[in-house]
């Protein structure tokens, strides 16, 4: 099926513009496909072809004002638009459209705890055309008016206040001109908590079996959405755009969330069924604040190609976690960006599939969708902390105002958001235009590297020191250094002399007086993008002494230095995991413990570790989390606690204690074992064999939600029996349409089928993934395609045997691009494993 094409985007966008969708849905035609009705007012500035898409079951009837036009035509996704002459037109398209069970279009759920149904759409970059007819490119902006019949007992959300006219007619107020990709429906037995703020409707849903579990949280979420909306009323002079302001919490949502104006549409997973850390919650309460940035950049102001997708993500990132900083309790969060989110962009910038934050041409929407990854993210957020340290948050927002003020309602570039930021720093005599093109054209890390030398003393000089950054890279740096000393009143921690600020590139090394610190960090409060290397006292004081260092955020930048040095063969990942071990018991932010955890788990333990030195390292983090465990059991830190019962249950080498404590129903001195523990024992005791079937279907009979069905399939996929193996690789690749998996029971099956312990039963499927895959992506598009390269892949197949397979797949075979990138790299990342296995240390 054709992919829109930049060129055919530009084409299309000079010849017409959109004025009005009318789009009229029924949801009541039966539980594989809707009806879709659709009227499109444009106007053609000259006489021309062009076409419309959409991707239906049937195409009934197509009218161009008036005349009708042949459903055969259909070619693909296109229905051609012949001989328009200058002026209004009319389309009518009437369709049968199918649900989805992908996340992709309009998706449809079943929830198994009551039976309730359930849909709601996801339209990003093509998929509204798996709804309704549209010209489907985001510089196309119209109104939408949208009327939805739905069954009795169902409630109708979209991006307008709806109303309900009775005998399941719904409809929704006119909007104001929007992209087709943000358009949202979301349909069924809703339960909603509703309240105003500042003259607006809010709203929060969520299936009905999950109402206790959101009305236990809606004030805290309603806090959240009212502190980051006055905050951002202060920062921006453009009032909210729209009449509502609704968050709907949906079951098997590919991504976190989707920033559609008026109705943000989110994974029900942010409704905590069992407990969570303060750290989740932090990061539920950054996306709600990334989503509302998103009102203002995406939705207010929307890029005129995919090519800027960076000015949509990489704004709502760095604006989520600053705003959630400025205006709640949360005042910790650029902690958890720079160890959860940050080393997200290091891994994506150092593959072979890297590109610029702002690349300069994305040629079809296919391209597209592969830059939704860290660099855009994570990456593109760090490129804006930096930008607002050079260049000053007063002069930034000033910009970004301006911005605001000339494309609301519209669409803009990268050259028109340069203007505007150029604008707000009138009188800086700073560049924009020369920054961007350091920052946002270029790919890679740059690296930071620290030399501290002594000066000889001298009757003028009694005592200094030197320091130099040497840089290799490209783009110039603003970052702080801190000094610091150890404290001689406490044993083992450091106090902070100073906080210098630094021009990176230096024009000489940099003089002090007095004695050598003992440490010296570069990139301190971490507000530049660039790996580090310290000077060898600083990398021997941080691998002693981490703990002791005093503010959170430098303990960050130290821990990510010493995983990149991991990740770059210059550290030896025992020292990693022996520094965590003796560190960790004393840190005090959660955020920064589960970092270090999963960094040493899922890559030290797994990955980078041989078979034969795995089980030490999973011994030594058992004996850490043990230790947390002891220290926590008074209760005064039960964020703490849980991290470690969590990772004691997932590097448990034998079943006992934690067959012991399923039987009790809790860990001794608490928590009790509600049903995510529950479902995370019975995994990892599924992986060691120490159940079977019987006991999976008894835990299925007692929680038969959709987290205990994805649960019980990950546990069938992990059991290490033949036939269990067969069977969900039967489940994972069946090319019957009517066994296909949805996309979350697709993720849980291959999340439990490759596991490090059973790597002789596993060997015969890894050959077997590399012509399956492919296949299957073909075959069930993007979002499968994405889940089969990220969860599916063999990513513990740790051998050249594996890198053989795959390159040979990507040269010789035909993946979708959406499988070529995940391919490449997974990989690059298994490569870069072996090398790490293999690399001497002395």
């Amino acid at each position: 099926m054709p992919v829109l094409t930049r060129d055919e985007a530009q084409t299309r966008a000079r010849l017409i513009d959109v004025e009005h969708y009318t789009v009229d849905l029924d949801l009541t035609r039966g539980a594989d496909t809707f009806d879709s009705r659709a009227e499109i007012r444009f106007t053609a500035h000259t006489p021309g072809d062009t076409f419309v898409e959409l991707k239906p079951a049937e195409l009934r009837s197509a009218t161009l004002d008036g005349r009708p036009l042949d459903p055969a035509a259909l070619t693909g996704n296109r229905l051609p638009l012949t001989g328009l002459t200058a002026g209004p037109h009319e389309l009518r398209v009437d369709a049968r459209m199918r649900y989805s069970h992908t996340g992709e279009g309009m998706h449809r759920f079943t929830d198994p705890t009551d039976g309730e149904t359930y849909v709601y759409t996801q339209l990003f970059m093509e998929d509204v055309q798996r709804v309704f007819a549209a010209f489907d490119q985001p510089d196309l902006k119209a109104r939408f008016d949208l009327t939805v019949t739905a069954p009795d007992g169902w409630s109708v959300l979209a991006n307008s206040v709806t109303e309900h006219l009775g005998e399941g007619r719904w409809q929704a107020a006119t909007t104001p001109l929007l992209s087709t990709y943000l358009i949202a429906v979301a349909a069924g037995p809703w339960h909603s908590v509703r309240t105003e703020h500042r003259g607006l409707p809010f709203g929060l849903h969520c299936r009905r079996s999950l109402a206790p579990h959101l009305d236990a949280d809606a004030g805290e979420l309603l806090d959240i959405t009212r502190a980051c909306f006055d905050r951002y009323h202060e920062k921006f002079t453009e009032p909210y755009p729209f009449d509502s302001y609704d968050q709907a919490f949906v079951p098997e949502f590919n991504a976190g969330a989707m920033e559609n104006p008026g109705l943000v549409t989110f994974r029900d997973e942010f409704v905590y069924r069992s407990a969570v850390t303060d750290t989740e919650r932090q990061t539920r309460a950054m996306v709600i604040s990334h989503e509302m940035a998103h009102m203002w950049f995406g939705d207010l102001v929307t890029l005129q190609w995919w090519d800027d997708i960076w000015l949509n993500e990489s704004f709502a990132e760095y604006m989520g976690y600053q705003t959630l900083t400025e205006a709640t309790r949360h005042t910790d969060t650029w902690v958890d960006f720079g160890i959860a989110r940050k080393s997200w962009g290091y891994d994506a910038d150092q593959r072979p599939s890297t590109h610029p934050v702002a690349p300069e041409a994305v040629p079809d929407t296919a391209s597209a969708l592969l830059n939704f990854d860290g660099i855009s993210y994570a990456k593109g957020a760090s490129a804006l902390r930096q930008l607002v340290t050079w260049l000053g948050e007063e002069h930034f927002l000033a910009g970004i105002n301006t911005h605001f003020q000339r494309h609301k309602f519209a669409n803009a570039t990268l050259a028109d958001f340069l203007d505007s930021l150029a604008a707000g720093a009138a009188g800086t005599g700073r560049d924009v235009h020369a920054w961007a093109d350091a920052w946002l054209r270029t790919t890679g890390v740059d690296t930071l590297t620290t030399t501290v030398t002594d000066t000889p003393e001298t009757p003028d000089a009694p005592g200094s020191w030197n320091l130099t950054v040497a840089h290799r890279g490209s783009r110039p740096h603003r970052i702080a250094v801190g000094l610091y000393d150890r404290d001689p009143a406490a044993a083992h921690t450091f106090v902070l002399r100073d906080r210098v600020d630094l021009d990176v590139p230096q024009s000489g090394p940099r003089t002090f007086a007095g004695p050598r610190p003992a440490l010296v960090v570069p990139n301190d409060q971490d507000l530049t993008y660039a790996k580090l290397r310290l000077d060898p006292a600083t990398e021997e004081a941080a691998l002693r002494g981490i703990s002791g260092i005093p503010d959170a955020l430098t303990r960050t930048v130290l821990w990510n230095a010493l995983r990149d040095m991991v990740r770059d063969g210059d550290l030896e990942p025992a020292a990693y995991l022996e520094t965590a071990a003796a560190h960790l018991p004393e840190e005090r932010d959660l955020a920064l413990v589960q970092g270090v955890l999963t960094f040493a788990h899922t890559q030290i333990a797994d990955r980078y570790s041989t078979p034969e030195d795995r089980p030490a390292a999973l011994t030594l983090l058992t004996a850490l989390c043990t230790d947390l465990l002891h220290r926590t059991a008074d209760g005064t830190a039960p964020g703490l606690r849980l991290t470690a019962v969590r990772h004691l249950i997932d590097t448990a080498q034998h079943p006992d204690p934690v067959r012991g404590w399923l039987d009790s129903g809790a860990v001794p001195d608490g928590p009790d074992l509600d049903p995510e523990l529950r479902w995370r024992i019975l995994g990892r005791l599924s992986v060691l064999g120490a159940i079977d079937d019987a006991v999976i279907d008894a835990e299925l009979a007692h929680d038969p939600s959709a987290t205990g069905q994805e649960g019980a399939a990950r546990c069938r996929a992990a059991l290490p029996d033949p036939q269990a193996k067969q069977a969900a690789w039967d489940a994972l690749f069946t090319t019957d349409p009517d066994r296909e998996l949805s996309n979350y029971l697709f993720t849980a099956t291959a999340q439990g089928f490759w596991q490090p312990e059973q790597s002789d039963l596993l060997r015969r499927y890894v050959p077997r993934y590399f012509t399956d895959a492919p296949a299957l992506a073909d075959r069930r598009g993007p979002a499968i395609a994405a889940a089969a390269g990220r969860h599916a892949f063999p990513a513990h197949a740790v051998d050249d045997d594996t890198l053989r397979l795959g390159e040979k797949c990507l040269t010789e075979g035909a993946p979708t691009p959406a499988l070529r990138r995940r391919l490449a790299d997974e990989l690059d990342d298994l490569a870069r494993a072996l090398k790490v296995r293999t690399t001497p240390h002395h």
